[in-house]
């Protein structure tokens, strides 16, 4: 199934309707049907047209970003045991269940 944006001009609105590609909606009333919308004010036979947007993708992103941007990301390694790998100067590279002093400063990554 494939993700479509219809405009009726008629309302100014646009929705998304999911449905086959070799399926095409001409009117309001068909797109409402679609969309699980009601059809308000506006005509069932209002004539509506296709709009082209653009896929959304979805780009890794490594960890010196993750550490850029105040996250904190651990790895597991063992049972109970952790990697920062976005550890800060001040922060332990391993992180023990059973240590908290090898727990993130938060406080230090959270601002109000």
């Amino acid at each position: 199934m494939a993700r479509y944006d219809y405009y009726c001009p008629e309302n100014d609105r646009t929705v998304e309707v999911v449905h086959r590609m070799g399926e095409k909606l001409k009117t309001w009333g068909e797109v409402c049907a679609a969309a699980g919308l009601a059809l308000g004010p506006t005509p069932a036979d209002a004539p509506v047209s296709i709009r082209i947007s653009l896929p959304n993708i979805s780009v890794p992103i490594g960890d010196s970003r993750y550490k850029e941007m105040g996250f904190t990301k651990l790895v597991r390694k063992d049972t109970g045991v952790y990697e920062n790998v976005t550890a800060l100067d001040t922060e332990k590279r391993y992180m023990k269940a059973n240590d908290p002093s090898s727990f993130p400063d938060l406080k230090k990554k959270i601002g109000d």
